[in-house]
């Protein structure tokens, strides 16, 4: 699958063998409607397969408490990997895991490789 990315969209979203791949712009300030428009594309390339998803959010500017909630609504997604690459990175992942129950398991990697290792286990 192409990545998916309307003309001012803040993300990407591909398949890549199987797993998706959810990418924020760099310095992207998200919001609810941002979120809500992730979750849509996740929701439709699925179809309905859950599927992992690695959700590389690295250098993300900031993410609004509404945004925050609506990764908690129940998606197609089975697992996600949430890659990061700086300690700003850690704090947003690790607050969101601190104050949400995500819907499906969910974990904070800085390693690509070791992130696609764990969505690929979950199969």
């Amino acid at each position: 699958m192409d990545p998916v990315a309307a003309d001012g969209a803040k993300e990407t979203l591909e398949t890549v063998d199987g797993i998706l791949h959810l990418r924020w712009q760099p310095g992207a300030h998200i919001e609810v409607e941002d979120a809500h428009v992730a979750m849509a594309k996740v929701n439709d390339a699925c179809g309905n397969e859950r599927r992992g998803m690695l959700v590389d959010m690295a250098a993300v500017g900031s993410v609004s408490r509404e945004a925050r909630a609506v990764w908690s609504i129940p998606c197609s997604a089975s697992r996600i990997a949430l890659l990061g690459k700086s300690p700003v990175d850690r704090v947003l992942a690790n607050f969101f895991l601190g104050v949400h129950i995500p819907p499906c398991p969910t974990k904070f990697f800085t390693s690509r490789s070791e992130a696609m290792k764990w969505l690929t286990a979950g199969v």
